[in-house]
């Protein structure tokens, strides 16, 4: 793996925009005060806010909005050899993104203690997580249908397909 030059610390430039970002975020009304880079080389990939308020899409978190952008600029579904730098520490479903997209490295400002003292509190949805589906406070049902498995056999038998 080649030596990534941010792994250390980002360059003061990528979290002062990041501060500026999330709180012009906050003053156009778009949404929470969140905002995420992705990097490569030292060179901006992309930059994205929560945009959650003006979408009306609860998925529209700022490293997804990121993570989305980036991808497209790059041509591809990992982030191999970029750093992720976020406003704040990753919910669980940006957390699940980030993973997914395979960033070299993913750096942070605010804590999810912080986050929560401002009523963005994800610790809920850790907790929920860990429960067998039957006892979560949405109630997760499988459904037993046989042929949902065939795609998933046809997958396996692909020969030609991408793993990812």
């Amino acid at each position: 793996m080649q030596q990534i030059k941010e792994l250390d610390q980002p360059d003061k430039k990528w979290l002062d925009l990041l501060c500026r970002l999330s709180e012009e975020n906050v003053v156009s009304g778009r949404g929470g005060p969140f905002s995420a880079l992705v990097i490569k080389n030292n060179e901006l990939i992309a930059s994205a806010c929560n945009d959650v308020l003006r979408s009306g899409d609860p998925t529209a978190h700022a490293e997804v909005n990121a993570i989305r952008a980036a991808c497209k600029k790059l041509g591809s579904f990992q982030l191999e050899g970029c750093i992720l730098i976020s406003s704040c520490e990753p919910c669980p479903m940006c957390l699940g993104a980030i993973y997914w997209a395979r960033p070299s490295a993913v750096f942070f400002m605010n804590t999810r203690e912080d986050a929560a003292t401002i009523g963005f509190d994800d610790q809920f949805i850790y907790d929920e997580i860990t429960l067998e589906p039957e006892f979560r406070k949405i109630p997760f049902k499988p459904l037993k249908w046989p042929e949902a498995s065939e795609a998933f056999h046809l997958w396996k038998a692909k020969a030609d397909k991408t793993p990812y």
